[in-house]
């Protein structure tokens, strides 16, 4: 790793209760750290942008035109 010789202490996921080195830290408004850890923030952010009503109604038979 070029410029960053020191790599992150092993910490517990909030989330999956997983350890590992790859996460990020958030302050919670009660000043507390939550550690999530990349798998578990890919997995929330992976609906982000999908309308909550959304489904496709070909798999119902209805092909829209």
């Amino acid at each position: 790793m070029k410029g960053n010789d020191k790599e992150k202490p092993v910490r517990r996921c909030y989330e999956c209760d997983r350890e590992t080195r790859y996460y990020n830290v958030f302050i919670t408004p009660t000043n507390e750290e939550r550690v999530v850890c990349w798998e578990c923030l890919r997995r929330e952010e992976r609906g982000f942008f999908a309308k909550r009503d959304f489904h496709r109604m070909s798999r119902f038979g209805v092909i829209p035109r």
